[in-house]
């Protein structure tokens, strides 16, 4: 069962990187370029939407989030496309650093803020 999981994160691995070099590639379709870039800065963010001490729902986006926004990259991907890029991937291709996910979650997540208090002012001081 390990073994079958060790693979499984290593063809995940495999395809975030693939992806990754699919968005810098001009033959890649506009719209799986914007889906490839979300889930490559979600996946190599260090911050999570769901931070991963909140008791079952923390490792969510780690087990189902990336996964389904991986395949549906792929899918948006021509199949020859993919395959290229994803040998790209094996034969040297690194994950790439930068902090542009953790940019986009800690947006995120000030938003949120803002909203809830911007309702709690409403709802519990402006009466």
């Amino acid at each position: 069962m390990f073994a079958r999981l060790r693979l499984w994160a290593r063809g995940i691995k495999k395809d975030v990187i693939a992806l990754s070099i699919a968005t810098r590639d001009p033959r890649t379709p506009w719209i799986a370029k914007a889906v490839a870039m979300a889930v490559v800065a979600y996946a190599l963010s260090p911050i999570d939407l769901i931070p991963d001490f909140i008791p079952v729902i923390g490792y969510l986006d780690d087990l189902i989030i990336v996964p389904l926004g991986i395949m549906l990259a792929i899918r948006l991907i021509p199949p020859d496309l993919m395959a290229e890029f994803r040998q790209a991937a094996a034969t040297g291709g690194r994950l790439p650093t930068h902090w542009a996910g953790a940019a986009v979650i800690i947006g995120l997540w000030i938003v949120g803020l803002l909203v809830v208090m911007w309702w709690a002012f409403n709802r519990f001081v402006r009466r």
